[in-house]
């Protein structure tokens, strides 16, 4: 096995992967150059030469990665370009193959499969634990999960099934079988006895759960009582009944929102009746939260998914194409806005100038409240009463904002164009602009919730089309009003 290399940063690694690759293409290019120029036996030597400057920059590759954790492998991966990161990802050695694709994103595991046989496939995969195995189910052709089962012991046939059979958003999609359970009618001795006899814990086990003759969880005992007590004493004196457990079927959402109340680092998932079927780690909860919120990030942006950097363009441009598409129709209908009000402009054509600000600052605000909206329904914080609390809070905030901003934008209007009456229908525009923005960043993620759509999808670009629209139409109306 290759020696670990001192700690550096991932950032470091990238930029030796990356000179080693660049590096590599200039001596073959120069060697190759030089075989064409020369002839006889030299030449008919090249394609050796060739091969043992392959081989050469290759094994320092190859050395480079395997010191390199499967988490910092997939972060290289990641930032390459197509045929570099299937150079890289060729070097990788085989048993590694498997932790690499947890580790990196959806749309790169895609491209990484897609350069893999069937049998490449099912040698990566078959040494994963079962749940593990789920995770990259989705993306593993049918014939490879196939094999997959044929190679499992029925008990992991089982347990694949078991966890291919929940949703994955549900604690089910991300718990796992590696667990340690004892019962309670033992004795501390027994118990580090039995711990002994294992080839090692599973990861993050902080605590051990406790289970009567047929599986039913009685309790936990956590690994610090079990060191500091005495040997001779039962378990049942020092079960902890206190337990935070969940079922398969309950919200990942719910549970993450748990492991941060209560500070978790593992928890026991049971079924209907009661009987310890898996557990849900830190480790799992931390990477379910960082994806959710980059998905999130991505939906309030219009994009429907995650995407590869360097994905060939007709990807990218089916991703981004439909919340485009929507957000053109919106600047069709501001445009239409303001061309009602063309004669307006041409009679003051301070207007033009201003109503960007009214439009701008609305659209910032209604994006704010967007952002509590949508956060507060990830972590269950609204119902009913407390929506109607919010709607009033957020109305109050808008319109102090409006008279404050508003008052400030009105004055700088007044130093410019020494005009009151425009200086007042600025204020007044920007305050009826904001009270819009708080009505739509409110009612625009419930409705989506209401109508059991993601209430992020597309938010921002929703609420920057209605401020927009809402801010010119207000803006120039009020200024033909009362200007004009």
């Amino acid at each position: 096995m290759a020696d670990v290399e001192e700690p550096r940063s991932v950032q470091e690694s990238l930029q030796e992967i990356t000179d080693l690759l660049r590096r590599q293409r200039v001596v073959e290019t120069l060697a190759h150059r030089e075989g064409e120029g020369r002839s006889g036996s030299l030449h008919e030597r090249q394609p050796l030469v060739d091969s043992l400057v392959h081989k050469q920059n290759a094994a320092e590759l190859q050395a480079k990665l395997d010191a390199l954790h499967p988490a910092d492998v997939a972060f290289i991966l990641e930032a390459l370009p197509l045929a570099e990161r299937l150079q890289v990802w060729q070097l990788v050695k085989a048993e590694r193959d498997g932790e690499i694709l947890l580790e990196v994103s959806d749309a790169v595991r895609e491209t990484l499969i897609a350069d893999m046989d069937r049998g490449e496939l099912v040698a990566a995969t078959e040494q994963l634990d079962t749940d593990e195995i789920a995770d990259l189910a989705p993306d593993l052709p049918d014939e490879v999960i196939a094999d997959l089962f044929k190679s499992l012991s029925a008990e992991e046939r089982e347990q694949l099934r078991e966890a291919l059979s929940y949703p994955e958003d549900s604690v089910g999609g991300l718990m796992d079988f590696e667990m340690v359970t004892i019962r309670e009618d033992v004795t501390i001795e027994v118990v580090l006895r039995y711990l002994r006899r294992l080839d090692d814990l599973p990861l993050n086990t902080d605590k051990l759960f406790v289970v009567d003759r047929k599986g039913v969880l009685r309790g936990v005992l956590p690994l610090k009582k079990l060191l500091v007590n005495e040997p001779e004493i039962e378990v049942s004196g020092l079960v902890d009944r206190n337990v935070v457990s969940f079922q398969p079927d309950e919200d990942a959402r719910d549970a993450a929102a748990a492991f941060e109340r209560y500070d978790l680092i593992s928890a026991p998932v049971v079924d209907e009746h009661g009987e310890v079927i898996g557990r849900l780690t830190v480790d799992v909860v931390v990477d379910y939260i960082r994806e959710a919120s980059e998905s999130e990030r991505l939906k309030a942006s219009g994009l429907r998914e995650e995407e590869d950097i360097f994905a060939p363009v007709w990807d990218s441009l089916k991703n981004r194409w439909t919340w485009l598409a929507v957000n053109l129709v919106t600047a069709f209908v501001a445009s239409r806005v303001i061309g009602v009000f063309e004669g307006s402009i041409e009679k003051l054509v301070a207007l033009a100038a201003l109503m960007p600000i009214v439009a701008g600052i609305g659209g910032n605000a209604g994006n704010q409240t967007i952002t509590m909206i949508v956060r507060a329904l990830a972590l269950g914080q609204i119902g009913m009463e407390s929506a109607r609390k919010l709607f009033a809070k957020e109305i109050t905030i808008a319109l102090i904002n409006g008279v404050v901003w508003g008052g400030i934008v009105g004055l700088v209007a007044w130093v410019l164009y020494r005009n009151v009456p425009l200086s007042l229908v600025m204020m007044a525009a920007m305050t009826l602009n904001l009270l819009v923005a708080a009505l739509c960043g409110v009612l625009i993620p419930l409705t989506r919730r209401w109508l059991q759509k993601d209430p992020a999808v597309g938010s921002s670009v929703m609420i920057t089309a209605v401020t927009d629209s809402g801010g010119f139409f207000i803006f120039l109306g009020l200024a033909t009003l009362f200007l004009i």
